[in-house]
């Protein structure tokens, strides 16, 4: 079995680091390139990176941001927000990105998805997914969060994959931030439909939270932000956790 990975997500806005809870509410959580390197020297198996107000403000990603904490870290560095075509996805690799994470633009035209596979390859193409539970179904969201869809989350995640996405980040807006656990249901049910790995997001409180995702969840990697930023949780002592569980994890 692969090992699964850990991944701190820095969530930036008026490049800062920021976490919020539902996607609101948002409060200062540190110095980006300060976080990144001590993530880089804990253990942590990638960095997630997004600009979670570029779409919403009609701005392209933080590139020069984005730069510096490339030359700070040695793991794989994925970064989102406001990603709307090639040129865009260029700027950020030429800036250190290793990965980019596409949501709303995809959504508006999933074109893109292939457009950026062909041109990058799917290993360097993530799709990223907010959605809600609404009645009985998940719906994603776009914009941050702020605008809602008709489109099935699971439809969707089948979709990008035939598409070329490389791997799939699913963020459950009703787990944000609350650190009640993760959407396991849900998780498991995406990750039994397409051949891509999953990355869990949204709802990480503690160890046990992390154990569940992966045996339950049934997801390839846990991308978590405030108990890894307010040291809530430490890697080294996660990955410790979570291999004597017998889940397989990178030391």
């Amino acid at each position: 079995m692969l090992a699964k990975r850990i991944i701190p997500c820095l969530d930036i806005k008026d490049g800062k680091t920021v976490k919020g809870v539902n996607f609101v509410d948002l409060r200062d959580a540190g110095d980006p390139v300060e976080l990144a390197v001590e993530y880089s020297k804990n253990r942590a198996d990638e960095l997630v990176f997004l600009d979670i107000t570029a779409t919403h403000e009609k701005r392209k990603t933080l590139a020069d941001l984005v730069r510096k904490i490339a030359q700070h870290i040695n793991i794989p560095f994925t970064v989102g927000g406001g990603i709307t075509s090639v040129e865009d996805v260029e700027t950020l690799l030429q800036n250190g990105a290793d990965k980019i994470a596409v949501n709303s633009a995809a959504v508006k035209n999933p074109e893109l998805i292939h457009q950026l596979a062909k041109q990058f390859g799917s290993q360097c193409v993530v799709l990223a997914v907010d959605a809600k539970k609404i009645e009985n179904g998940w719906k994603v969201h776009l914009n941050g969060g702020r605008i809602a869809t008709h489109i099935d989350l699971f439809e969707w995640c089948k979709k990008a994959t035939s598409l070329g996405a490389g791997e799939i980040l699913f963020t459950s807006m009703d787990h944000d931030g609350t650190k009640n656990g993760f959407a396991n249901e849900a998780l498991a049910q995406i990750s039994t439909m397409v051949n891509i790995p999953v990355i869990a997001s949204g709802g990480a409180g503690n160890m046990q939270h992390f154990a569940d995702v992966f045996t339950i969840g049934k997801a390839d990697a846990a991308l978590a932000a405030s108990v890894f930023h307010f040291g809530e949780i430490k890697i080294p002592e996660l990955k410790n956790f979570l291999h004597q569980k017998q889940i397989p994890v990178r030391f």
